[in-house]
């Protein structure tokens, strides 16, 4: 397995808290420009598979949140989370 394939496959195993620490330590490191190019790249490219872990998991507790909530008489509806 190449580094990048185990890289894709740690993202895919972290939980959503140890990936958005990662994804911001990333943000912070390309904010101070403390990188390389070449290393810039190859954060933002984790970064990047960091962001949609962060999102599926993110989409999927709210699938789950939305799967669960039940109108005012007891029976289950599927209204969209508020978010607001």
């Amino acid at each position: 397995m190449t580094d990048d394939t185990a890289d894709a496959a740690d993202v895919e195993t972290l939980p959503f808290e140890k990936a958005m620490a990662e994804l911001e330590s990333i943000v912070d490191k390309l904010e101070r420009g403390e990188v390389s190019l070449e290393e810039s790249i190859a954060i933002y490219e984790r970064g990047e598979a960091l962001k949609k872990r962060c999102d599926s998991l993110l989409q999927s507790a709210e699938m789950k949140i939305e799967a669960i909530r039940q109108s005012r008489d007891g029976e289950a509806t599927s209204e969209p989370l508020d978010l607001d």
